[in-house]
């Protein structure tokens, strides 16, 4: 097998042997390493991008402390989905993403065959949402076991069909608070600063939020770090997603650590998908080596995930919806960075002098 630093060599001469000035691609020259050194190549190449968006209901949300929107949004917004009317199906059709919509834990029933080609949906309910974790954890240690166990077959399945690179999103009314929740458990931000305005609460609803999560974060704050979760970084990830998590977000952690594990690009999108990121790299530390970051959301806590992770996204579009959308915006661009690797000409072939060629033929 080629060693590590001889790959990287490699793909270095390659990107610096193009007819262009060193390093004038800027993150295109860097993505196109990281892509060439996640699949062990000097001409890496990206296959059948998908999207898949993971929804799920919260008990939380049943009680309108937390959010503006009724808790039946998420089922009559998955159905939108199916029928191909969302944000997530236009940036999809645009750059030839597939689209899997999967039923994670949605307070509704939904029937196969409703979908209108737009979007395939994928049965994996765990239940009709998580308990209100103002009263209980959000999941038993089953449900949540399942749940991620859920999030790895369905990457495995898709990787199966030939896909590569897949970028993950999701929906679910009351999901921004327990990122939030999330998010303060991991980077040790008080909670105040942790929370945003979701779907648009506004000053007062606010405050109502901030305050209901702080009761919740120190309802369970003694219970997420008894026992093993002390020293076991894995245990301490299960405990917040079981205490604050949705079926949603677990199933999306399970999604991050098989796609990284079967090496895939993996492109992490907003707020609520970064906070299953953070649980994810607590049980496996070498995650972000297959991630790219599609954006700075505009949810108040999302820059502040980004720099504990001292990631660099690529998008600054102010944009906070969800669905994957920032994903599904950065995919062209990633694939641009593995294009002009494999298209484009080097100095050699296209007979273009270099400065070191010039040096050489002055001497």
């Amino acid at each position: 097998m080629i060693s590590q630093d001889i790959l990287k060599q490699s793909i270095s001469d390659s990107i610096n042997n193009k007819t262009k000035p060193p390093g004038s691609l800027g993150v295109l020259e860097d993505m196109a390493m990281q892509i060439g050194m996640l699949q062990g190549t000097s001409r890496p190449e990206l296959r059948k991008p998908h999207i898949v968006v993971f929804a799920g209901d919260h008990g939380i949300a049943a009680t309108g402390l937390v959010n503006p929107y009724p808790q039946e949004v998420t089922a009559q917004m998955v159905l939108n989905f199916l029928n191909g009317g969302a944000a997530i199906n236009v940036f999809c059709r645009q750059n030839k993403i597939e689209l899997n919509v999967v039923d994670a834990g949605v307070k509704n029933e939904f029937i196969t065959g409703t979908e209108t080609g737009e979007a395939r949906l994928i049965h994996a309910k765990i239940g009709e949402g998580t308990r209100n974790y103002l009263e209980e954890p959000a999941m038993s240690e089953d449900e949540l076991n399942r749940s991620i166990e859920s999030g790895k077959l369905i990457v495995s399945r898709i990787q199966k069909d030939g896909c590569n690179i897949i970028g993950f999103g999701e929906m679910g009314i009351g999901n921004t608070s327990s990122a939030a929740l999330i998010m303060s458990a991991i980077t040790g931000t008080p909670v105040r600063d942790c929370v945003g305005r979701g779907t648009g609460v506004d000053d007062d609803q606010l405050k109502t939020k901030i305050s209901t999560l702080e009761k919740v974060f120190e309802k369970h704050w003694g219970e997420i770090n008894e026992g093993p979760a002390n020293s076991n970084l894995s245990v301490f990830s299960h405990n917040i997603l079981r205490c604050f998590g949705g079926f949603e977000i677990a199933m999306m952690v399970g999604a991050f650590l098989k796609a990284a594990e079967l090496r895939m690009v993996v492109v992490v999108d907003g707020f609520i998908a970064t906070a299953a990121l953070l649980c994810a790299k607590l049980i496996e530390p070498d995650l972000l080596r297959a991630c790219i970051f599609a954006h700075t959301s505009g949810e108040q806590g999302h820059q502040k995930m980004l720099e504990f992770l001292g990631a660099k996204p690529l998008l600054q579009f102010r944009m906070r919806l969800g669905e994957g959308t920032g994903a599904a915006l950065a995919i062209p661009l990633i694939q641009s960075s593995v294009n002009f690797l494999n298209e484009m000409a080097s100095f050699d072939s296209a007979g273009v002098s270099n400065k070191d060629s010039l040096e050489l033929s002055q001497s």
